[in-house]
């Protein structure tokens, strides 16, 4: 398996390679392109010059060229630039500039500027905290990505945190080779299930490559001959072994007439068996034919059920018809706060989180400026993880682009964005933060408010125990041995990580336990012979 692991990050660094070449070949056409007047060219060579990923970086640059755009109706420009003047990159900062060219470029149709507003009103960051603006900007961009997906499947990104310094990357968005197409084929063929099911979602669904082909092979493509019955046959075959994948396959053949005669019938009878076997596209399906009466009564409780079910597992189509149902309070009680957070979700799964996979090679190429950037950029939409990465470059790798003495406060709002959304890890920065003073002043009470957050709402040892030696102190709060004691005991029984040192502390405090008893009698005997 661990072997397998680094075949396909191989794989992956030889597929981007032969991108990034691509791509720099491209971009000398644009330069062509540009000089020649063309807009879209003049953005993305603008867009290079500020995140330094294909292009040298120059931001000085890239501000110049994004006015000249700006001045033209460019949205694109407009909200680099809204970017550049929220976070001070190249310009003063300036927060009203800011917003208005934000605005103007989600006026203009511009998504990204709209999930930052989205994302600045559901959090109130230099906008009153709004609920129902936020909801009609996150809807706005939701509804183009739900779309995307249902039509090309959408983008799959591995989103790895700095702070955890993942190595391993997954093969979403690799290309299959003719060969190894013809492999899967193969042992498909020779009764292999898996490959099966595979191979009928794979011309289903689409990717890798191949072409999405509802029509069963109608269309075919470079890689797959013509032929209406073969992803059924390999559907068939894995469907008759209880394959949910194959059974998935069949219920939409017979749903939507590709290939076989509509029957809904026998739609839901294989829907229903993939669901109950726990295969989210099941589950999702059986959603939509609940929530559209198809061949059942029209039921939106049920539909709901399904479509819960299927977005517990990262099912974008069901976060996205959950949230539709929860904007419009259809099946549900209305819930505007539930209908933003679902549409933030499917917000996140767009075109634009490429550019996270970008950032982290900019990283792992040591361009920091660039990952940095990037990272930004992604932190403005409202993507946590992206918010956590540029608070860990501000802090560990101090970019060359935010002087060394902003570094900690600037990093110390981007852990205080991200802990915001559940991030336990930055939760803790913000208690470390506070306790040493660290782009603020030292302040024990608020460090210790911060920790108890983290053990009580995120389950974190690293809190617990924190909290346990302010306690054992009295930094923040009154000194409480038993108190402390008690947290050190959570945090053990939480992580066996926290074994060890909890195991030393606990040494330390029986020793102060033991000095305070013999102190207190010490003090109990000198009273006993003063009253005698």
């Amino acid at each position: 398996l661990c072997n397998d692991s680094f075949l396909w990050v191989d794989e992956m660094f030889l597929v981007l390679a032969h991108f990034l070449i691509a791509m720099l070949r491209g971009y000398k056409l644009l330069i062509k392109a540009a000089d020649m007047g063309s807009t879209k060219a003049m953005e993305r060579i603008a867009y290079a010059l500020l995140f330094g990923d294909q292009l040298p970086q120059n931001v000085t640059a890239a501000k110049d060229l994004f006015e000249a755009l700006a001045e033209n109706g460019s949205h694109k420009a407009q909200t680099a630039l809204g970017f550049m003047y929220a976070t001070g990159i190249g310009v003063d900062p300036n927060q009203p500039k800011a917003l208005v060219y934000y605005t103007f470029a989600a006026l203009g149709g511009n998504l990204v500027a709209d999930m930052i507003l989205g994302y600045r009103y559901l959090s109130g960051i230099n906008l009153p905290q709004h609920c129902e603006a936020a909801l009609v900007h996150y809807r706005t961009a939701a509804e183009y990505v739900a779309n995307d997906i249902a039509l090309n499947g959408g983008v799959l990104t591995e989103k790895v945190r700095l702070t955890e310094r993942a190595e391993n990357l997954s093969s979403n968005g690799e290309i299959m080779e003719l060969d190894l197409y013809q492999y899967f084929q193969l042992i498909a063929e020779k009764g292999d299930v898996q490959s099966q099911a595979g191979l009928g979602q794979l011309h289903l669904t689409g990717g890798k490559g191949i072409e999405k082909d509802y029509e069963m092979y109608s269309e075919g493509s470079e890689a797959v001959p013509q032929n209406n019955e073969t992803a059924l046959q390999y559907f068939k075959m894995a469907a008759d072994r209880g394959n949910p994948i194959g059974l998935t396959g069949l219920g939409l053949a017979h749903l939507y007439g590709k290939g076989l005669p509509v029957d809904y019938e026998e739609a839901l009878k294989n829907f229903k068996k993939a669901a109950d076997k726990g295969w989210v596209d099941g589950q999702f399906q059986l959603g939509v034919m609940y929530y559209s009466g198809f061949g059942v009564k029209r039921d939106y409780k049920m539909a709901n059920k399904y479509f819960q079910h299927a977005s517990q597992n990262g099912h974008a189509l069901a976060l996205y018809n959950l949230a539709q149902m929860y904007s419009s309070g259809t099946g549900v009680v209305r819930s505007c706060v539930t209908a933003t957070e679902l549409f933030k979700n499917v917000c996140e799964r767009g075109q634009w989180t490429e550019r996270i996979l970008s950032a982290y090679f900019a990283y792992k190429e040591n361009n920091i400026d660039s990952a940095f950037l990037q990272y930004m950029f992604l932190a403005e939409q409202g993507y946590e993880m992206a918010q956590s990465n540029t608070a860990y470059l501000l802090e560990y790798e101090q970019p060359t682009l935010v002087a060394k003495t902003d570094c900690y406060p600037m990093a110390l709002i981007y852990w205080n964005r991200a802990a915001v959304q559940g991030y336990s890890y930055a939760r803790i920065k913000l208690g470390d933060y506070h306790y040493y003073g660290y782009g603020t002043l030292v302040d024990y009470e608020t460090a210790a408010i911060h920790y108890r957050l983290a053990a009580e709402q995120q389950h974190s040892a690293q809190a617990m125990f924190n909290l346990a030696y302010m306690y054992e102190h009295g930094l923040g709060t009154e000194q409480d041995l038993h108190l402390a004691k008690r947290f050190y005991d959570l945090a053990a029984e939480t992580s066996t990580d926290a074994y060890i040192p909890v195991f030393f502390a606990l040494c330390k405090l029986g020793t102060i336990n033991i000095i305070n008893s013999i102190q207190s009698a010490n003090v109990s005997k000198i009273r006993m012979y003063k009253d005698l």
